[in-house]
């Protein structure tokens, strides 16, 4: 039964209908499915198999996915409370567009997908300084920050990841809070997140999310 109401979610947010994702949603409930079995047996691997679709060109949209992460995101934030047992975040990220880089698509769509997987994300928006992105995983005892970029010169940018990575060096911070990159010029040069110092990269934002998730479980990706 969860993997028929799966495919009726997967239906629901392909067609980035919200009411019939949630009609989904309750008729999980009502066959006496939990909230954690919802979220880790129905939602996330229903995002997982529309990241796929996305990636292969075929059925839909990185827009479409956008609007899934965010339908996913409000289902979370209604299971949550009726969950069996008290939630305990995974962790908090900071998220943001490397300084310069005003595309702001992609970062909203991990933060969907990482809502999902019980993830705090404080979003930082666009064009953020690396010492911003510091001083907020500091205050906010992030343990991972995620830098989104479309533009080669924002990726390799002084004051982009590398100047994260000086900066987390600099004040000792280096084993406490990981960096994570993502965006086109990732996709296309796979070797440069190890050149601005990042500790991993993600195609896209179910990746991301996954990334992000192991690297809070205490893995160090590279």
């Amino acid at each position: 039964m969860i993997d028929q109401l799966k495919k009726n979610y997967l239906v629901a947010i392909l067609e980035t209908r919200r009411d019939g994702a949630f009609d989904a949603i309750d008729a999980a409930l009502d066959h006496g499915h939990s909230p954690e079995t919802v979220i880790f047996k129905l939602l996330i691997p229903a995002m997982e198999e529309m990241a796929a679709i996305v990636e292969s060109g075929e059925e839909a949209t990185l827009a479409q996915l956008y609007l899934a992460s965010q339908i996913s995101s409000q289902v979370t934030e209604r299971l949550i409370p009726i969950f069996s047992s008290k939630v305990e975040s995974r962790g908090t990220m900071i998220i943001g567009t490397a300084f310069e880089d005003f595309h702001g698509l992609g970062k909203k769509i991990v933060s969907g997908c990482l809502a999902s997987r019980l993830v705090k994300v404080i979003d930082l928006g666009l064009n953020v300084t690396a010492e911003k992105f510091v001083d907020t995983a500091v205050e906010n005892e992030a343990s991972v920050i995620g830098i989104s970029s479309m533009m080669v010169h924002t990726a390799r940018g002084t004051n982009g990841p590398s100047g994260v990575r000086e900066l987390l060096i600099r004040r000792g911070l280096e084993d406490r809070i990981s960096l994570v990159v993502g965006g086109a010029p990732y996709k296309f040069h796979p070797e440069l997140y190890r050149k601005v110092g990042a500790n991993a990269w993600a195609r896209d934002g179910m990746t991301a999310a996954g990334v992000i998730s192991d690297l809070m479980g205490g893995g160090r990706a590279s």
